[in-house]
């Protein structure tokens, strides 16, 4: 592979492209003339026996659109990069152009962004515009995780469910999006082994008064008591300190309701969680890092922004955030 970093690839390139352009000039400028023949009004050329070809030039104004389009090409490959490793006479790159682009977008936002910063969560739920802002946000940088509707896909939390694994009050909200958060459910099944997991996923059930075996449940609530009790709590209602979830509230876990009672809430553990991102300049974002091993950036351009995406998910959860 090493050949392919040699500077001869980007001379090799160069030389291609403008032998092109030009052997293009040639091409039109000779199909331009009248060629020489015994007949002057026809080429010589005879197919079956009597089909015979004009010795016509190209048109004029055809030539001259050719013409033109190879100008276009050479003074384009002189400003702009297109010649190997040749920058182009205006320095012009697709990254520079984005971060151009990006300073002019913040520069037109951020008077928004300023009114929205000194507004709290309360002013912003009467603000349509500030609601329209956060779910577009929301969209943006949230769907890929939680879903367009914010029901979450599998592995994600359901944002609309009235269960906040951290808190639901503005400040905690606040926190999630722009410090991150890391839930983890270690694995227990090397501990409790299969069926004392399955014991366990039966008297989680019963917390929340569905179907569930009655002597796995007994069972169940020793392995528990046993295991599960410092991030749930003894009575299962969880820890937000710790992003332990309630396990009363017939809400199911990191997989769908119709998943049996021994995948439910696997003690095999569930990883999932939402860091900030690592580079100063986006430090408000975070980015989630699942156990399908899928990345997402969610960077809010602002307090204001920000303040908005709160108020977007506590109406998608039909509460208000504060409450």
């Amino acid at each position: 592979m090493s050949d392919f970093t040699s500077s001869f690839w980007s001379f090799y390139i160069a030389v291609i492209t403008l032998a092109s352009i030009a052997g293009c000039a040639v091409l039109l400028a000779s199909m331009s003339q009248r060629r020489v023949a015994t007949d002057p009004d026809k080429t010589g050329h005879v197919w079956d026996g009597d089909l015979e070809e004009y010795n016509n030039p190209l048109p004029r104004w055809w030539m001259w659109l050719f013409y033109i389009t190879i100008v276009f090409s050479v003074a384009y490959l002189w400003f702009y990069p297109g010649l190997g490793t040749w920058a182009g006479a205006w320095k012009w790159t697709s990254s520079g152009a984005y971060d151009q682009e990006s300073a002019a977008a913040e520069r037109d936002l951020a008077p928004m962004y300023d009114k929205f910063s000194k507004l709290s969560v309360e002013q912003l739920a009467a603000d349509p515009q500030a609601l329209a802002l956060g779910q577009r946000l929301f969209l943006n940088k949230c769907a890929q995780c939680h879903a367009s509707d914010g029901g979450g896909s599998a592995g994600f939390p359901n944002l609309t469910d009235k269960d906040w694994l951290f808190g639901g009050d503005p400040a905690s909200i606040e926190k999630t999006i722009l410090d991150g958060r890391n839930g983890v459910m270690p694995p227990f099944g090397p501990v409790i082994g299969e069926q004392g997991a399955k014991d366990v996923a039966h008297y989680v059930r019963s917390l929340s008064g569905l179907t569930a075996d009655d002597l796995r449940v007994v069972r169940g609530r020793e392995v528990f008591a046993r295991n599960c009790v410092a991030c749930h709590g003894a009575d299962g209602h969880g820890n937000p300190a710790l992003g332990a979830p309630n396990l009363t509230d017939k809400i199911p876990g990191c997989l769908p309701a119709t998943s049996p009672p021994s995948s439910r809430r696997s003690p095999r553990g569930v990883r999932a969680s939402c860091r900030p991102t690592a580079t100063a300049s986006a430090r408000r974002g975070c980015t989630c890092w699942p156990a399908t091993s899928t990345a997402c950036r969610t960077p809010p351009e602002s307090n204001g922004s920000m303040a908005a995406a709160v108020r977007h998910i506590g109406r998608a959860r039909g509460t208000r955030p504060w409450t």
